[in-house]
């Protein structure tokens, strides 16, 4: 890696020589290869993961055993529950899985602990990071709440899209990412065929009509 991978977080890029250095030698870099489950309900947050490269998924199982996709974490983020579970004492209620090979910087509860108490910079890095998550969470709530179905998979399609316009999910996963059942989303994306915006295969979506998708998005103020 060129350079410190402290370097690639600008909130901790002012930190000063000393602590720098103790957070440095104080975490470890690790990677996972795709489908690692970084964490799981009940287990304890014992470190801070700082993503350099790659996405993590977190998602909450119901009682009746229905998924609910939360938020992703990507490289220059780190997790908003992994944070509060740190800071609270408190173990993990929901599981954070690898979806690409992630590779992060780990820093432990003592570490953690130890530069959250006495580094102003640090604090703001780390309070600063939660509190944006936190916003992007209550989005995600007045989504469930408010927005139509049909903007709400508009928008994740045009988010979950690679570089060729294809979305790489089923029907399943993608109702796990927006809190429906499988067959509300098949519906969806039947309609969306049939007005030229998407062609569909076994287990993805290929965007064809990606201005008819954001038209859509902006016309009810989400945001893609």
């Amino acid at each position: 890696m060129d350079g410190s991978w402290v370097d690639k977080f600008g909130g901790l890029s002012r930190l000063p020589a000393d602590i720098r250095e103790e957070l440095e030698t104080g975490s470890q870099i690790v990677t996972v290869p795709p489908g690692t489950q970084i964490f799981a309900p009940g287990q304890t947050a014992d470190n801070l993961w700082l993503l350099l490269d790659g996405t993590v998924k977190v998602q909450q199982k119901s009682e009746t055993g229905r998924e609910i996709f939360l938020y992703r974490v990507h490289a220059g983020e780190s997790c908003v529950l992994t944070t509060a579970c740190m800071l609270a004492f408190e173990d993990y209620s929901a599981e954070g899985t690898a979806e690409t090979e992630v590779t992060a910087v780990a820093i432990p509860r003592e570490t953690f602990d130890d530069l959250v108490a006495k580094s102003r910079v640090f604090r703001e890095f780390v309070f600063t990071a939660y509190s944006r998550r936190i916003t992007d969470l209550f989005t995600l709530i007045d989504d469930i709440v408010f927005q139509r179905m049909d903007v709400r998979l508009a928008s994740r399609l045009l988010e979950l899209a690679d570089s060729d316009g294809v979305v790489h999910a089923t029907h399943a996963v993608l109702g796990t990412e927006l809190g429906t059942a499988r067959e509300v989303i098949s519906r969806t994306l039947a309609e969306f065929q049939r007005r030229g915006w998407v062609e569909q295969s076994r287990g993805e979506v290929r965007i064809t009509g990606r201005d008819g998708l954001e038209r859509l998005v902006k016309s009810s103020g989400a945001h893609a």
